[in-house]
């Protein structure tokens, strides 16, 4: 009882009562629901000025249920010849299927594919489609999807298809009266050529966008691969209104944000000469097994290139080389590194014309000589006895040339670097090889005089070439005519790039008149009688080179790199023309003159008729200097290239430091730009016919005072080419043109 009490005496001290309690709850209720009727008009409030509930827009929730959008994809840029012919375009290409499903009608038609159909619908197919989709096939595939309550089903090989095709299968439904074949669209390349320059066109694949889920076209190889983000365009954006079947409403188009187009490349590529390279390619091929051949046909006033083929090659539409067992991948223009031979033998002369120590008349003995632990022979052990010095090179003599680099060995070694060896010609073509010079030693160095001991690629040979042909003046070689922009119709025209000048005008005609007897003296002439063509004289000079592989030369009886550089015709060259072939089953001669003597021919029957173009074409789009600092030398090198920038790269590091535009500047197309690397070997570049503005540029790059004497290009440098760079200042000769 006691606790009873003392509970009622604790509720009547604390006046807690029935009553009381009752307003108190009322009162917290009120208090609760005054504090909640605030709290959501200012979190209504807030959404309503804001517009947001935990980060997510209700305004963009509310457009994505009624407003959709589309993509409107953009045209891939045109890959062209010089003369505006289609190497590789746009194109759309189809994949087939089937819907089984019952439910697939439109009122009263039946639009799947019925079963009694199914015969009439695989003969439709596999008469289109003849020999990539049996009739079988496609009823088994029909029947299976049936058995499987598949609601559609692909037709197996039933992709690539071309417009005609669907058009004929779709006719072949609507003949027979029956339904159930349809299509699926998708992004396509044509190469309507076929077989033409593939290794340096490259192609463009299907690639599935993560993002889009949508299917774009990407590059793979060649130019379609390096000028992807040229070719490739912008895509651009539809958007409109749509109902609660998420269908668009017409006429309710809210927003269109256009594509933009790729823009268009014109190659140097003649369709004409380049079709005609296939074919005696191929004819090759069928009278002699090769590891590989290559064959280039440049212009040698300007240096771009008007065919060029290897074997083995692809058809870029098909691709079904791919699956071959000896397939090259390597662009074997610009990433084969290799030992030229005798070719190279037309720069040793020059060189030592050059330098005043070569005597067309002079005589030496053949015989076999010993340099350091080498013995140095002729290819025919030293049969002739003696020879003169221009006997030397038509008979193609070893001997010869190591008697003529003796005497200049320091000086040869720098015309290698001033035509242009052991470094990469920036070309475009991608993971170009930058070849090597020789070693430190007297038999490298000798042996480089007639083409062993020094690494090399085929562009830099070709380039090496125009020095011969273009009376002493080096071009680099070009690929590229122009790239347009289809919208705005601005060109960035490239243009002629001289690259050096390592020997003089009068050497290199000396030169092509002793390659004459190559070609023209039955007596020394190792193409004798090969290289007749009517009305022109032509200037040859054959190769045979050994072949190394890890560290030593193969030594089988066809183990050799046999080659052949032409240049038509000897007085004034309009082509050079460089075959290789590497590793023949046999070897009789008559092979690499069957792919250049026509061509050549071809070549300058053309030259007469058509030389018609502007050879003052210019630019009409700027271009935006990027920044290239702390970017690997050569990346930076060959972006800038691509974007129409003549390159000059000073040093030999891996990074570029210094640049001598700044970035975000615009220049016209084919302006000079300097890269100083971080390397600690600098070379002075051949400056001859460079302009003031260049020449301070450069001074100012390398942070050198400059000086000069006359007014107009320069004719002389103080620090010869490719000598090493010092602190001291720089003074150049300048005369007007």
């Amino acid at each position: 009882m006691r606790i009873i009490e003392k509970i009622k005496q604790y509720f009547k001290k604390k006046n807690l009562s029935t009553m009381n309690n009752r307003k108190k709850v009322g009162i917290i209720l009120f208090t609760t629901s005054i504090g909640l009727f605030f709290l959501f008009v200012t979190r209504l409030s807030y959404i309503v000025i804001v517009g947001q509930v935990a980060g997510t827009s209700l305004e963009e929730k509310t457009q994505n249920l009624y407003k959709g959008s589309q993509v409107i994809k953009a045209k891939r840029g045109t890959i062209y010849d010089r003369n505006g012919v289609a190497i590789a375009e746009d194109a759309t290409s189809y994949s087939l299927y089937a819907v089984l499903d019952k439910s697939y009608e439109s009122g009263n038609k039946k639009l799947y594919a019925e079963e009694k159909n199914f015969d009439k619908l695989a003969t439709i197919v596999s008469n289109v489609l003849k020999g990539r989709v049996r009739k079988t096939t496609v009823e088994k595939v029909l029947n299976s999807g049936i058995e499987n309550d598949k609601y559609q089903v692909d037709i197996p090989n039933g992709k690539n298809i071309t417009l005609q095709e669907k058009q004929a299968i779709e006719e072949g439904m609507k003949k027979q009266g029956i339904q159930g074949l349809y299509f699926d669209e998708h992004p396509s390349r044509i190469y309507p050529n076929g077989v033409f320059s593939s290794h340096f066109i490259g192609y463009a694949d299907i690639q599935v966008n993560k993002e889009t889920n949508k299917e774009d076209l990407l590059g793979r190889m060649g130019l379609e691969e390096v000028y992807n983000d040229v070719l490739a365009g912008k895509d651009g954006k539809m958007t409109f209104q749509k109902d609660n079947f998420q269908n668009p409403l017409p006429g309710t188009t809210a927003e269109i944000e256009p594509a933009q187009d790729g823009q268009d490349i014109y190659t140097t590529l003649d369709v004409r000469l380049q079709s005609y390279l296939e074919t005696l390619m191929d004819e090759a091929v069928k009278n002699i097994q090769a590891e590989d051949i290559t064959a280039v046909l440049m212009e040698a006033k300007t240096g771009e290139v008007v065919a060029m083929s290897q074997r083995p090659t692809f058809n870029p539409e098909t691709k079904e080389e791919f699956t071959e067992d000896d397939f090259i991948w390597q662009n074997l223009f610009a990433q084969d590194n290799y030992e030229p031979g005798s070719t190279i033998k037309i720069l040793t002369v020059a060189g030592a014309i050059d330098q005043g120590v070569f005597n067309p008349n002079e005589t030496y003995s053949t015989d076999a000589i010993r340099i350091g632990d080498t013995t140095i022979r002729d290819w025919d052990l030293g049969e002739k006895g003696s020879l003169t010095m221009r006997q030397a090179l038509s008979w193609s003599s070893n001997i010869g040339m190591v008697k003529l680099e003796q005497r200049m060995p320091d000086r040869w070694q720098r015309y290698l670097k001033e035509f242009g060896f052991g470094r990469s010609t920036y070309s475009g073509i991608a993971e170009e090889h930058t070849g090597n010079l020789p070693e430190d030693n007297i038999v490298s160095q000798a042996m480089s005089s007639f083409g062993q001991a020094i690494g090399v690629t085929q562009l830099q040979m070709l380039q090496a070439f125009t020095a011969i042909s273009n009376d002493g003046q080096m071009l680099k070689p070009q690929f590229i005519k122009k790239i347009v922009n289809p919208k705005t119709e601005e060109e960035m025209v490239t243009q002629k790039e001289v690259v050096g000048h390592p020997v003089s005008a009068s050497a290199a005609q000396a030169v092509r008149e002793y390659m004459r007897d190559t070609a023209e003296d039955p007596d020394y002439g190792t193409a004798y009688g090969r290289y007749d063509i009517p009305g022109y004289n032509v200037s040859v000079k054959t190769g045979t080179a050994q072949i190394a592989r890890d560290g030593s030369y193969l030594s089988g009886e066809s183990d050799y790199l046999y080659s052949s550089v032409a240049m038509i015709p000897s007085e004034d060259p309009k082509y050079v023309m460089y075959v290789t072939m590497k590793r023949p089953d046999h070897q009789d001669g008559s092979i690499i003159p069957s792919i250049a003597t026509p061509l050549l021919k071809r070549a300058m029957d053309l030259y007469d008729v058509d030389l018609v173009e502007d050879p003052d074409e210019t630019s009409t789009e700027m271009i935006t200097v990027e920044d290239y600092r702390n970017l690997d030398t050569t990346t930076a090198a060959e972006d800038a290239q691509r974007r129409g920038l003549s390159v000059v790269v000073i040093g030999n590091g891996d990074e570029v430091k210094k640049q001598s535009i700044e970035n975000g500047k615009k220049v016209m197309p084919s302006e000079k730009l300097f890269l100083l690397t971080n390397g600690d070997q600098r070379y002075m570049p051949d400056t001859i016919g460079w302009s003031k503005a260049d020449l301070i540029k450069l001074g100012e790059l390398l942070d050198v005072e400059v000086t000069f004497e006359g007014e107009g290009y320069c004719v002389a440098q103080s620090i010869a080419p490719y000598e090493a760079l010092t602190d001291t200042g720089l003074t150049f000769t300048l005369k007007e043109n």
